[in-house]
């Protein structure tokens, strides 16, 4: 039985040795910093990740699940070993945790409190062992009797159970789920005449190690329970909540000598960094703000407000009104033109004429067409002999007529051609109005008012006609020499009579007018010949 008890604190020693360490001892004549201090007491649900000011994690990552409400720790291969530290310490005080232990051969789960000088008290599981295990040393030294197993009516790695350690300069009390399993005596806590009990400024460390990782000492891997199985893993820890409380009230403890007694640690008054951080009030929301208001400030912000918002619902009003008489106004407009409209197109409709059948353009001819129908050879075009009939008919002639000075203001020269032999626009410059016809003379002709010949200079006679394009072109098709004077209007009246004469305002009086009738007698021409029914046709020696 000794020899048992023996080996297992041997292998504690071991698991001890395996997670210790200090960076500053002040036992061996170091100046250390001095440990800033808890001051207060606090409780961390590990449901998200804790505040980086308060606790760093060492050796790899943890897991802060919301939904299981836990921190997760866990072994994945050789080498891992996850650790969350507290950056603060605690001088005496009562620390409370909930954790479920990893099953697995050689895996250990703990929590543990390290002084600078190597002061330790421990909660350990092993992975296939069912019972809780505590133990504690002081100032490093290497002690193999100070641990102690625990039973628990369930098993360890199965549930979640409350670990308490309720520390103080004469004692320590160990309770699981609230029942107290063990007591250290401070008095009774000698080695070799020497003090070990722990008494000097700890911080705590949760984390998971292999205890029976095959680079470690064999006695510490048989206490682990044996040889981890790594690909066996991974093996996990969790850990629900943890709440610390200080005993001792200031901002940090100082080492004042090399004895690691609790008389030579001094306590600096003032609140603590982790006191600001964990007391700091939250930001207040704008609920808060307004709440803390007077109420006289209370009530201007109210009528403030209700004027803003009245100043708003006017201007959204009399935007309503404006479009509503907009959109009414340009229903009145379009309601008119529509009116307008259906007006004109009945007054078409009592005048006998179907609006339906205006189109926009007039019909044009093809100079193709004309030339297939022998109007136009080359590049000219032809007059063609009477018995062929090109111009349209007497009642052209005679629509041509009734259309007055509208009709006239339409004829324009045949040729824009620069020689001797072009037409002129029956318009002349300066003339009185649209409507006027200018002298179908040549320039030098005896008098404003007589008609000169249409022909060029050196024609056969005075009655003959010339061609009707000027000298150079390239045919010479000629109209038959009329037996009489100058060329009149070869427009018909609507009853048939003559049309005015084509003179100038102003000419000594009207000569003998060769009408569409006479023109006939006189075998120039039918009733079908000059008709109106040419112009606007296309061409440079087309009517326009």
């Amino acid at each position: 039985m000794l020899w048992r008890r023996f080996l297992s604190a041997v292998a504690l020693l071991g698991v001890a040795s395996a997670q210790v360490n200090s960076d500053c001892d002040p036992t061996e004549g170091h100046k250390c910093k001095p440990n800033p201090a808890l001051g207060t007491s606090h409780s961390w649900h590990f449901n998200s990740t804790p505040n980086g000011q308060l606790w760093e994690t060492l050796v790899g990552p943890i897991h802060y699940n919301e939904d299981d409400g836990a921190a997760k720790f866990t072994i994945d291969e050789q080498g891992d070993s996850p650790t969350l530290r507290s950056k603060f310490y605690i001088f005496f005080g009562r620390v409370e945790f909930s954790l479920k232990a990893s099953k697995g051969r050689g895996i250990v789960s703990s929590m543990m409190l390290l002084s600078d000088d190597l002061d330790e008290i421990d909660w350990e599981f092993i992975g296939t062992n069912a019972s809780a295990t505590t133990n504690f040393y002081g100032k490093g030294i290497e002690d193999y009797t100070n641990g102690e197993w625990h039973d628990v009516p369930v098993p360890v790695q199965d549930d979640y159970h409350n670990y308490t350690i309720v520390w103080t300069k004469d004692k320590i009390d160990f309770y699981i789920d609230e029942n107290q399993v063990r007591r250290v005596e401070a008095k009774d806590s000698k080695s070799n005449d020497t003090d070990i009990f722990p008494q000097t400024p700890m911080r705590m460390s949760l984390g998971i190690w292999a205890g029976g990782d095959p680079s470690l000492h064999e006695g510490t891997r048989e206490w682990a329970g044996g040889d981890t199985d790594f690909d066996a893993g991974p093996y996990d820890m969790y850990v629900k909540s943890v709440n610390i409380e200080d005993y001792s009230s200031g901002k940090e403890y100082i080492w004042g000598d090399e004895s690691g007694s609790w008389e030579s640690i001094e306590i600096v008054e003032g609140n603590s960094t982790a006191y600001e951080i964990i007391h700091q009030k939250p930001e207040k929301t704008l609920n808060d703000k307004f709440n803390d208001l007077p109420q006289a400030a209370k009530i201007a912000i109210y009528a403030g407000g209700a004027a803003v918002a009245a100043a708003i619902l006017a201007g959204l009003i009399f935007y309503c009104i404006k479009q509503r008489r907009r959109g009414a106004q340009e229903a009145r407009t379009a309601l008119q033109h529509s009116e307008a409209e259906r007006m004109e197109l009945n007054k078409f409709k009592k005048s006998g004429i179907d609006p339906d059948g205006f189109t926009e353009h007039g019909a044009e001819y093809n100079a193709r067409e004309m030339k297939a129908g022998g109007m136009a050879d080359g590049d000219s075009y032809n007059v063609p002999g009477a018995s062929e009939k090109p111009w349209g008919t007497a009642a052209a002639i005679g629509a041509g007529a009734g259309a007055g000075a509208a009709g006239a203001a339409a004829l324009r020269s045949y040729s824009q051609s620069p020689g001797p032999g072009s037409y002129h626009d029956l318009r002349g410059p300066g003339s009185p109005g649209p409507g006027s016809y200018h002298d179908l003379r040549s320039p030098g002709s005896p008098g404003p008012a007589a008609y000169h010949d249409m022909r060029s200079p050196g024609s056969p006679g005075p009655g003959a006609y010339h061609d009707m394009r000027g000298p150079g072109s390239p045919v010479h098709g000629r109209f038959p020499t009329p037996p009489v004077g100058p060329l009149r209007s070869p427009s018909l009246g609507a009853d048939g009579s003559q049309s005015p004469l084509m003179r100038s305002p102003g000419s000594p009086g009207p000569q003998q007018a060769y009408g569409a009738h006479r023109m006939q007698q006189q075998n120039f021409s039918d009733a079908r010949d000059y008709g109106m029914d040419r112009i606007g046709s296309p061409g440079p020696h087309g009517y326009r």
